[in-house]
């Protein structure tokens, strides 16, 4: 089978996570997506994470639930140690060895990719799906005072990914494949805080998660 890994710290999960996933499977023709809650990401600092691992994946547990396809793998979050993807995906690659994995990482992580822990001993075991968003290259363009060009640095990001994979490729004989998604208009970080703000979340998150959220009083303070 076919298998899609869509990790994160999902504080909480949004429909922008659903939507990813979702590309992906179409893209690629991927059999199931495996939602991989992190437990303790290197990457993070764990008081950067504001609801504990045992609600994270309540509430993907409750995103997903009813969707075909859509399964939960909690091996990292019940991992007391520090979770590298590569040690994740030896563990998954060892329990499952009739499947082939789709690793699915945004397009910050595709330049950073080289700095996480053993990358050289991820790459063998997982085609990298790296997920190209215009939203990425717009935040981006008003960053760098290109507002008036963004179709032009939507462009460049793009080019300046594909070279990225391809020294990737070289350096490591990895396998990455670009994915191309929609504008995401919604991030975890935003929906804490407009759930400390005492803004509306209705329609940024699945109604279930949303419910959980109120009812667990989380992000309010």
């Amino acid at each position: 089978m076919k298998i899609g890994i869509m990790g994160g710290t999902f504080d909480p999960v949004h429909n922008g996570h659903l939507e990813l996933a979702e590309t992906a499977r179409r893209q690629f023709a991927l059999d199931e997506i495996w939602f991989l809650p992190n437990g303790n990401p290197p990457h993070k600092k764990l008081k950067q994470i504001e609801s504990d691992v045992k609600q994270r994946v309540e509430m993907v547990r409750l995103a997903i639930d009813g969707h075909p396809g859509y399964l939960l793998e909690p091996c990292e979050a019940e991992r007391k140690e520090v979770s590298c993807s590569y040690k994740t995906m030896e563990y998954l690659a060892k329990e499952h060895p009739g499947h082939e994995f789709y690793f699915i990482i945004g397009a910050d992580s595709l330049f950073a990719i080289e700095k996480w822990v053993h990358p050289e001993k991820l790459f063998p075991l997982c085609t990298i799906l790296a997920a190209y968003r215009d939203d990425f290259a717009e935040t981006e363009a008003m960053g760098n005072g290109k507002a008036c060009d963004v179709q032009e640095y939507r462009k460049e990001i793009w080019e300046e990914m594909s070279v990225q994979i391809e020294h990737l490729r070289d350096k490591y004989g990895a396998h990455i494949e670009l994915l191309r998604s929609r504008p995401v208009k919604v991030s975890s970080s935003r929906l804490r805080e407009m759930v400390h703000g005492g803004e509306e979340i209705h329609g940024l998150v699945p109604e279930r998660v949303e419910e959980y959220i109120a009812e667990e009083g989380l992000y309010e303070s």
